[in-house]
């Protein structure tokens, strides 16, 4: 008894450490009084971003798919943390009222990777984080699952263009598990994980053998892990993290059988907007969020339903993987 109290005590104190050392670095970073607290006690916390909700799709819609996303969290053990820039400070954990606002503000929020946060803080500006940005703030307050939609990646044609996503970079040394539904299949899925491999990144598929292309359950590309459970995936989460590689963990959730969009509806859509795009020269940040709602309005509305759905089970699994982490570390007090 005398030893499994001293275990959990060694536990409280491990977590204590994690979450101020990590405030150390984050004196400016607003943290939710709720997640504050479940990290200080080594409780488990899902971060999400809030590109989704600014940029992904329309009011009242956004907000309601944001609300639901947080509640599939709670409702799966953990709490969530949604990242967002509001009026130059970094939050992490968003009130409902919070999450109302950067809904209602839409596009008028800059969409905000790692390259622009220093500048909307200095503005005192608005800012919807994207994977990137999310992971960064995401790794300085302590919270190691971050769940979304789909990573970016590089662009179709991008050994002419060398549009590479910055997501890539992140995942390549910030050490923050991303659950996702893989990459956006508006893009080169191939080359995205190859350039993947060359950070030092692990990809992993949960329960299959090929990497999911987001709005479908396969790309016919093969992935070198495999994890089949929450579990698993926490082993190879904090395997991550002990080894001190630097670098993120890649966990891609295939979306749902009976919400997967057909393949060739969906990729032909893609070819009708990537060339809509180059005609109308949309390129860089710009380029992802029209040809996301460009596919929508050819599939008509299909595949913003099958986004809505993905990212729904990303949030589930993550929570369940947050929770399986949280679980693992309280048996380990000295990991």
């Amino acid at each position: 008894m005398a030893s499994s109290s001293s275990s959990a005590a060694v536990s409280r104190l491990n977590n204590l450490r994690r979450h101020l050392d990590s405030n150390l670095n984050a004196i400016k970073v607003k943290i939710a009084a709720e997640v504050s607290e479940a990290l200080s006690l080594g409780r488990p916390v899902v971060a999400l971003e809030s590109t989704i909700i600014s940029h992904g799709m329309p009011y009242p819609q956004n907000l309601e798919t944001a609300k639901q996303v947080e509640a599939i969290v709670r409702e799966n053990g953990a709490i969530p943390a949604t990242i967002a820039i509001l009026d130059g400070t970094p939050c992490v954990g968003l009130s409902v009222e919070e999450l109302e606002r950067l809904a209602t503000l839409g596009t008028k929020a800059q969409k905000t990777a790692r390259r622009d946060i220093a500048h909307v803080v200095a503005s005192s500006g608005n800012g919807a984080t994207t994977v990137s940005a999310s992971m960064f703030l995401a790794s300085m307050v302590g919270i190691p699952v971050f769940v979304t939609g789909g990573i970016g990646g590089v662009h179709r044609h991008g050994e002419q263009t060398m549009d590479i996503s910055s997501d890539l970079t992140e995942l390549g040394r910030t050490p923050v598990a991303v659950i996702c539904a893989g990459v956006k299949s508006i893009l080169d899925i191939p080359r995205t994980l190859e350039y993947l491999e060359t950070q030092g990144v692990c990809v992993a598929a949960y329960k299959t053998n090929e990497f999911p292309a987001f709005f479908t359950e396969s790309s016919g590309c093969k992935v070198s892990c495999r994890v089949d459970t929450p579990e698993d995936c926490a082993r190879l989460i904090e395997a991550n993290i002990k080894l001190n590689l630097g670098t993120g963990v890649l966990i891609a959730v295939p979306i749902p059988r009976e919400h997967s969009t057909s393949g060739h509806i969906i990729e032909s859509a893609i070819q009708k907007a990537l060339k809509e795009a180059r005609e109308n020269n949309i390129i860089g940040n710009a380029e992802t969020p029209f040809l996301l709602a460009r596919v929508n309005e050819l599939t008509g509305g299909a595949s913003l339903a099958s986004n809505i759905a993905l990212v729904k089970n990303n949030a589930l699994v993550g929570a369940k993987i947050a929770t399986a982490l949280a679980q693992l570390r309280e048996h380990c007090p000295s990991c």
